[in-house]
């Protein structure tokens, strides 16, 4: 099996030494063939296997030495001895006679139940397994036997590909258990691509943590350039990824170019425009800086010229065009996306002369800010220029920033106003949230609440103290003012 070949390989390198020493050992004691005259013993490798299996002379009595009835079922194993059917598994030369018994194999899969013993069960003596590795075959059977597990990196996927093809779960849960275990940053994706053939949602979650959590590392490993397109796509929509955004779009077009060496086109930047198809919308190139964008995209060939362009406008002027890329961060987080309002009510009108709206805050747990809720025009739908900005009080550091931009519809609405990359906030340390608009007056909030709490919907409770920001402020309080929402996650 193709997919079992690649897998193998890397897992075996990511092992010290001696553990794949070791599984391999299992794994080549589990397919050669035994010793002549050795109890169990009855695999043998041809070119042309033989129509009539081995013939053992069984030894008399050898029930008595078999204490328990594992022990009987496991002699039982790979042994010609009672044995009422044959499979020859594998293709060619690799192809292998393997004995087994019907009940046995009945007894622990539906599959077997159905082919044995079915409303079109066979009855021939030999059945011809051409797409299953003798290896995993002879795991499959060991475990059907005797409930032992013997795989490694080089047979847990063709393992895994045989305990579903033949409805062993149990087995089923071994391998994905030895991979999980197993699973690092550097073979996330290719054992994400095998889950996802494979339909493991478990395995496949676990793949997705460890990008996330180590995207750089991942994305710089041999296998993701050869995932396929819907795992690329499932991973660029994922809010959770920890890279800048032109380091992304960097292995993207790696992946582009090994994608079209895979369907045998000159890696032009067209053909790579034209593989990358539903995941070049995915990448968010709003996050980057005009200077990455300017130093990466701008110059790839890979998007438009009229979308080369609009991305440049939105980087640098008000009104800014629309882009039909994703502008929300990346937020390297997990949970859900929390919103507290300090304001009970809405007023108009509340007016801008370059100076920035200021509020002073501080919680009671670990946040991580990525946007505030902005009020709008009361004058129709317009656009608006801001800055937005979180100082961390005392220091007088800049922790966060975004020059952006904004369309609102009229209404009292608050509007989204989101920062490149996610803020961290840090328990009972003061901050300032700062936003400097260039527009027409606005609405505003008044009624301004000292203390909000927000609790979660896994409970958890996160509470806001607001404080007025003394010096060049435009006016915002607790009382009243702009920065109505901050925007975070837990």
């Amino acid at each position: 099996m193709a997919t079992g070949t690649s897998v193998s390989s890397v897992l075996a390198s990511n092992h010290d030494r001696q553990e794949a020493a070791s599984n391999s050992a299992q794994s080549d004691a589990a397919a050669a063939p035994v010793v002549s005259g050795a109890p169990g013993s009855g695999s043998v490798p041809s070119a042309s296997p033989p129509a009539v299996g081995l013939h053992r002379e069984p030894m008399y009595n050898w029930q008595a030495t078999k204490s328990s009835l594992k022990e009987r079922f496991a002699f039982l194993f790979n042994n010609e001895l009672l044995s009422d059917v044959r499979f020859i598994v594998g293709k060619g030369r690799q192809a292998q006679r393997i004995p087994a018994h019907k009940f046995v194999l009945a007894a622990g899969s539906a599959v077997f139940d159905a082919m044995f013993n079915g409303g079109m069960a066979t009855t021939s003596t030999e059945i011809e397994l051409p797409d299953v590795e003798p290896a995993a075959f002879l795991s499959l059977l060991r475990f059907l036997y005797s409930d032992e597990v013997h795989i490694g990196p080089e047979t847990v996927m063709t393992t895994l590909y045989t305990a579903k093809k033949y409805a062993v779960p149990a087995l089923e849960g071994h391998c994905v258990e030895f991979l999980t275990k197993h699973l690092r940053a550097d073979n996330a994706f290719m054992l994400l691509t095998q889950a996802r053939l494979f339909d493991e949602p478990q395995l496949a979650s676990l793949c997705l943590d460890t990008i996330d959590k180590s995207t750089a590392d991942a994305i710089n490993a041999e296998g993701f350039t050869d995932i396929d397109l819907d795992t690329l796509c499932a991973v660029l929509e994922r809010d959770t990824l920890s890279i800048r955004e032109n380091r992304l779009f960097g292995a993207v077009v790696r992946w582009a170019e090994a994608e079209c060496y895979r369907q045998q086109l000159p890696p032009t930047s067209e053909n790579k425009q034209k593989v990358l198809g539903k995941a070049l919308p995915l990448i968010r190139f709003p996050l980057m800086t005009v200077e990455e964008f300017a130093a990466g995209p701008a110059q790839s060939g890979i998007l438009f010229d009229r979308e080369v362009v609009n991305l440049f406008l939105h980087f640098t002027v008000n009104p800014k065009p629309r882009v039909d890329y994703i502008d929300r961060p990346r937020c390297c987080l997990r949970g859900e996306e929390c919103c507290i309002n300090r304001f009970q009510q809405v007023e108009s009108r509340w007016g801008y002369s370059g100076t920035s709206d200021r509020i002073r805050f501080n919680v009671n747990r670990r946040i991580c800010i990525v946007g505030f809720g902005l009020y709008g025009s009361i004058h129709g739908p317009t656009d608006y220029q801001v800055n937005i900005q979180i100082i961390e009080s005392d220091k007088r550091l800049t922790l966060g920033q975004n020059d952006t931009g904004f369309s609102c519809d009229g209404t009292a609405n608050t509007f989204r106003v989101m920062f490149k990359e996610p803020v961290e906030i840090l328990p009972n340390v003061s901050y300032t949230a700062c936003a400097t608009l260039k527009g027409p007056d606005s609405h505003y909030g008044t009624k301004g609440l000292k203390k909000v709490t927000h609790e979660s919907v896994t409970g958890s409770k996160t509470t806001f103290l607001f404080f007025s920001s003394p010096g060049n402020n435009n006016g915002t309080s607790v009382e009243d003012g702009q920065i109505p929402e901050i925007i975070y996650y837990n």
